[in-house]
């Protein structure tokens, strides 16, 4: 039987949530040992979120922020009516500055902000409902990427995933785990393949579970067992998310994204990154260009905290990578798929 691509069945989870008169964000720390929400009521606790990795993934970082910025204007129509725009202004500088590589903290901050220029009386009306837009319409082309995306894995059986691109990641259904949302409800795939993705062990912490949650086949591997994987003829695609893309189509995302992307050219692998438009920055011109977030070294040194290496051992902690345009197979994003993205090709893409 083909199942619809949005049938609830593999549509389980929901991390972020408006609650009445605040938000509430599932704390991924937690998972997979305890589903637990954090009650989010201030710009400040919303900042403090993004930057904890209470929340993460770059469309989930955006949604966040959106109604981070009515926390904010509610805060500050409080506090001086007549002057509440720019008590704001400097609150959503702070907020930009939580994780600098994903550009939807920026696409959602500048799109609020321009809403926030029509408001004339009692800003927090307005700028819910336009929040919570962002939040449905996010959801919807997450939907519309799994149809565009599911296309091309029709005799895939297996593919490769790498940190987390579902749920937990975006307003709801996934981009990279939406196009296999869709393709596993099209009995296009048979499993799953997700690596563990160090040292936050986003892959084996919250995309199987993730999985779990919607009965669909999961295997944790090692991050380095992908090449292996590979040349065993295991999976037939690669299938990614993005925290920005540059006009040229080079890709940032979770560190390890460019050895699978490599070691997949070698191996013949299809390669795909799944992501809204949003994600695409045409003001950045290439992946050189994008500033790579460095976390603290002591992440990669401890596990559940136990150390897992000498004590005094230097560490060194990008939490992303490029991979350059030319390893891209195809692109697939709410506006349609993109085989062998480029400047053109994604230019003409957001023209539509």
């Amino acid at each position: 039987m083909n199942k619809a691509g949005n049938n609830p069945e593999f549509d389980q989870v929901r991390a972020i949530r408006w609650n009445g008169d605040h938000l509430s964000l599932l704390d991924q720390r937690l998972l997979p040992q305890r589903e637990e929400y954090i009650e989010i009521h201030t710009v400040e606790e919303t900042i403090k979120a993004i930057r904890d990795m209470v929340v993460r993934g770059a469309p989930a970082i955006g949604i966040t922020a959106a109604f981070g910025v009515v926390l904010a204007a509610r805060e500050a129509w409080a506090t001086d009516q007549e002057n509440w725009k720019n008590l704001v202004t400097y609150k959503l500088q702070q907020l930009g500055e939580a994780r600098p590589t994903a550009v939807n903290l920026r696409w959602a901050i500048e799109y609020m902000q321009k809403r926030i220029e029509r408001c004339q009386s009692d800003p927090v009306p307005y700028l819910l409902e336009e929040a919570k837009a962002v939040h449905a319409e996010d959801i919807e082309a997450n939907r519309r990427m799994g149809d565009f995306g599911a296309v091309f894995l029709k005799e895939a059986r297996a593919v490769l995933t790498h940190c987390n691109t579902g749920s937990l990641a975006t307003g709801g259904y996934g981009t990279a785990l939406g196009v296999i949302r869709s393709a596993y409800a099209r009995q296009y795939l048979q499993s799953v393949y997700a690596s563990e993705t160090r040292p936050w062990l986003q892959g084996s912490r919250l995309t199987v579970w993730e999985l779990q949650k919607d009965g669909i086949p999961a295997t944790l591997v090692a991050d380095s067992a992908g090449a292996h994987l590979m040349k065993s003829g295991k999976v037939a695609w690669v299938i990614v998310g993005a925290d920005r893309i540059a006009a040229n189509g080079d890709v940032a995302n979770k560190i390890g994204t460019y050895a699978h992307a490599v070691n997949a050219r070698h191996h013949g692998i299809g390669f795909m990154v799944a992501a809204p438009t949003s994600t695409i920055d045409p003001r950045t011109a290439s992946g050189e260009d994008i500033e790579i977030e460095e976390r603290n070294g002591t992440e990669l040194l401890h596990v559940a905290g136990q150390n897992i290496a000498p004590e005094n051992t230097l560490a060194y902690n990008p939490v992303f990578d490029v991979t350059p345009a030319e390893l891209v197979d195809v692109l697939v994003t709410e506006k349609g798929a993109i085989e062998r993205p480029d400047r053109a090709k994604i230019a003409a893409l957001l023209g539509k």
